[in-house]
């Protein structure tokens, strides 16, 4: 995806931020034995709503959860949009170039971030990206059907010594035929590189030069259905669409909501940029500082608690 993009889904309708989440108290006048009987169904229904808070649909994708904000939240439950309560200030974990005031929901309510890499960044140090926190890193593999980007394999090789699982990502070509391009990512990504998902890369790109074509929304869909059933049978693994604003509306919103998605929205959260849409990963800025990483560096949120990354590491990760 390119290294810097016009920021998209900015609307001229001001924030409201929600109220804190109040419990109404029990008479005072009831005694202790009875408030306590009243209690215990509330109770029950938070355990079991806790229970099944790590997944929402057949992807099993996560709605947000706001594991660090300091108001109270709700753990999500299956199928609902978004059950987060957001904290007052707006902060990002990581310095960048050209901040973007996200308001009350903003990246820095999540605590495990990644990056997402190409031969754009070129020498990166690792050993201090992983002492920065970063968590994972998608690497950009391939392009159409025949272009292997110059750096993934010493990218990945850094990240793998460093102990950040990586996730090899496909840059579609509009202008050559799916099946190409699933046979040549297959062809060039070892199944060692896999260690996250493989991800399939969807948007436009009007800077490329020798491809201007934008077929219909269901020559779209048919193509990623093309390529993602050929990836998905080699490597054994449902992979992982990153797509942008304009090109989800214009192709694929309402479809593919059996795989889990990676959205960019570099200018609101995405339950705004992306109504009721469930996601798993959040691309939130292309102009990020990361210690080790020389330049601006795109970087992304999972929508969750540390805790469930560990959980998703586990069912997805090899």
């Amino acid at each position: 995806m390119p290294l810097t993009a016009q920021r998209s889904g900015t609307t001229s309708t001001p924030r409201r931020r929600r109220p804190p989440l109040r419990l109404s108290p029990v008479a005072l006048s009831v005694r202790p034995s009875l408030r306590l009987a009243r209690l215990l169904p509330g109770l029950a229904l938070l355990l079991a709503l806790a229970a099944c808070s790590t997944a929402s649909g057949p992807a099993e994708v996560l709605t947000p959860v706001a594991a660090t904000a300091p108001a109270v939240s709700v753990a999500p439950v299956p199928g609902a949009a978004s059950t987060v309560s957001y904290a007052p200030q707006s902060v990002t974990r990581f310095d960048d170039h050209d901040p973007f005031e996200f308001g009350a929901r903003h990246p820095g309510l999540y605590p495990v971030h990644g990056i997402d890499v190409s031969k754009y960044q070129r020498d990166i140090d690792w050993q201090e990206v992983r002492r920065a926190g970063v968590a994972f890193a998608f690497i950009k593999a391939t392009e159409g059907g025949d272009r292997l980007d110059s750096r993934f394999h010493d990218h990945t090789a850094g990240a793998r010594a460093a102990g950040i699982p990586t996730a090899p990502y496909h840059f579609y070509y509009f202008c050559t035929p799916a099946r190409d391009q699933a046979l040549w990512y297959i062809a060039n990504v070892p199944r060692s590189a896999v260690r996250l998902p493989p991800v399939l890369d969807m948007e436009w790109n009007a800077k490329s030069p020798t491809c201007k074509l934008r077929p219909d929304p269901a020559t779209v869909r048919s193509e990623m259905r093309i390529w993602l059933d050929l990836v998905e049978r080699h490597f054994g693994r449902k992979a992982i669409i990153y797509t942008t604003v304009d090109f989800h509306r214009e192709n694929i919103d309402g479809h593919f909501r059996d795989h889990q998605f990676w959205l960019r929205s570099v200018a609101g959260h995405p339950e705004k940029v992306y109504p009721g849409h469930p996601w798993t990963f959040w691309q939130y800025t292309g102009t990020g500082k990361i210690p080790g990483i020389s330049g601006p560096a795109d970087i992304n949120a999972f929508a969750g608690s540390r805790a469930q990354w560990q959980a998703w590491l586990k069912k997805h990760a090899r």
